[in-house]
């Protein structure tokens, strides 16, 4: 569809710039034969002016052969110059085409992979939910425990599910609205306390320990949509912590941004998956394994790095599998320090 898309383009392109270029070649074709004709009848006239003895020279006239000759030697510059602006604009045109379509082809193959991916991972849980409800009905002799079993688990498959729809939506939120209206100062503390509030049952939980070592600083940003993102990474850090580990929140100023990192000592990621940690449903296999909590659909540093990028901060990810791993938002301070 795109190959055809940039022939189609290509060639509007090149007809547009050779409409251009026979236009201007008509006009300057016409105006270079008018005034060779004007120049030479003037310059002989002169000539007879000044020398009445060349009146009758036949030798003297213009003749129209020689000004057919001239007129035609004038074609052929202009044609050999438009085959060459046909060339170059070919050129052009195509590398235009290319970097016209490049982000409309790139933007249709993600909307195609999400597609697949949210069909992919509504089918398991619906699967699931199905499954049990068969089996549960075909049992004639299923007791009341085991039906109750059957129930719950429908449950916990369509709260799953109600949780990647959610998230779908949080997406979509971020790909179509701008935060930028809502930015304001907001305590760096703060913002994470209200995040620690959100994870405190789930670090309860896991009978967890949280070191919040935050300076109180004055950032700039969307306060609602950032106490998000540390509530996605925090939930991470639990989720793939051991029971009675240690979370460290530290932060410290970097010439005009709050760089605030979150340190746990879990299961880390490794190499390879780091650098696609941040795509859309992109999960390492040793995570799915080892977590049947929470946001299993990887979307969660997806919309962290999403909130990120409209609130002008960024975050990155160092880690070391079975060692931890360090999340840091660099966050624009709200009055930057001076400049020394």
């Amino acid at each position: 569809m795109f190959r055809s898309a940039t022939f189609k383009l290509t060639m509007w392109y090149l007809a547009i710039v050779m409409v251009i270029s026979l236009c201007f070649s008509a006009v300057v074709y016409r105006f270079a034969t008018n005034e060779l004709d004007y120049g030479l009848n003037s310059q002989t006239q002169r000539i007879y002016r000044q020398f009445p003895v060349f009146t009758n020279n036949p030798y003297l006239r213009v003749r129209d052969n020689d000004l057919d000759r001239a007129a035609h030697h004038i074609f052929l510059r202009l044609a050999y110059f438009n085959l060459l602006v046909l060339g170059g604009a070919g050129l052009a045109s195509y590398f235009l085409a290319r970097r016209t379509l490049e982000p409309i082809e790139a933007a249709h193959n993600r909307q195609k992979r999400f597609t697949a991916d949210v069909s992919h991972e509504l089918r398991t849980p619906l699967t699931a939910l199905k499954m049990g409800s068969e089996v549960a009905l075909m049992d004639p002799k299923a007791d009341k425990q085991e039906l109750k079993a059957a129930l719950k688990s429908n449950i916990e498959d369509a709260t799953r599910m109600e949780q990647l729809i959610n998230n779908l939506l949080r997406l979509t939120k971020l790909d179509n609205e701008e935060l930028a209206a809502n930015f304001t100062t907001i305590q760096s503390k703060q913002l994470v306390e209200d995040a620690l509030g959100t994870v405190d049952a789930a670090v309860k939980a896991k009978k967890m320990k949280i070191e919040n070592e935050v300076a109180d600083q004055k950032v700039r940003g969307d306060s609602e949509s950032l106490t998000q993102l540390f509530v996605i990474l925090l939930d991470n850090a639990i989720k793939y912590s051991p029971d009675k580990s240690t979370i460290r929140i530290s932060s410290q100023k970097k010439d005009d941004n709050l760089l605030v990192s979150i340190i746990d000592a879990g299961q880390g990621i490794s190499p390879a998956a780091l650098p696609h940690v941040f795509e859309r449903f992109y999960r390492e296999d040793a995570a799915r394994a080892a977590s049947e909590q929470g946001d299993s659909y990887g979307l969660g540093l997806s919309i962290a790095k999403m909130i990120a990028d409209r609130n002008n901060a960024n975050i990155t990810l160092t880690s070391q599998l079975n060692k931890g791993t360090t999340a840091t938002v660099s966050l624009p301070l709200a009055t930057p320090p001076p400049s020394s």
